[in-house]
């Protein structure tokens, strides 16, 4: 058998490629922040748990959780931490919560939050988002308007608050 195509080495992977970063400001929610760091942490324990096990043939999930730590770090360097309780309730701003009602007088709470805590099914949405977009700065009765791909949607902010 030919050994042109075997690749010896000492079994050790390439890193695995980064993770994206996002190239928008970081700004992150102390509830966001709390997250990232807590997320690190497993992340490192589950690298260190890797790194024990007596079988370790499989060095993917270690450069997987290598690679995760690194983006991790990479966002806490670059986090800029907003307190949503120092924002004012009187415009939508990053941190609060903001309730907005449709043409069918539907009401549908959102908070502007950072990317990594973005969680479109729970209400929370990253400043980038067009929805974001058109609601910040917006005051308590201001009917925005919100261009989806769908359509164009427009929306009265009927409340804003503090977390």
């Amino acid at each position: 058998m030919s050994r042109a195509f075997v690749k010896e080495g000492d079994g050790s992977l390439d890193p695995l490629p980064d993770l994206p970063i996002s190239a928008h400001p970081n700004y992150v929610t102390p509830t966001g922040l709390d997250d990232l760091r807590s997320r690190l942490q497993a992340r490192q324990a589950d690298l260190a748990t890797l790194r024990a096990r007596t079988d370790r043939l499989d060095k993917l999930p270690e450069a997987a959780a290598e690679r995760d730590i690194r983006y991790l770090e990479a966002r806490l360097r670059s986090a800029i931490l907003i307190d949503p309780a120092s924002q004012s309730p009187h415009a939508v701003a990053f941190g609060l919560i903001v309730t907005v009602a449709d043409a069918d007088g539907r009401e549908t709470r959102y908070q502007i939050t950072g990317e990594d805590e973005a969680n479109a099914t729970a209400g929370r949405i990253a400043p980038q988002s067009p929805l974001a977009r058109a609601l910040m700065g917006a005051q308590l009765g201001d009917v925005v308007t919100w261009r989806k791909p769908g359509g164009v949607v427009e929306l009265e902010i009927t409340r804003i608050e503090h977390p």
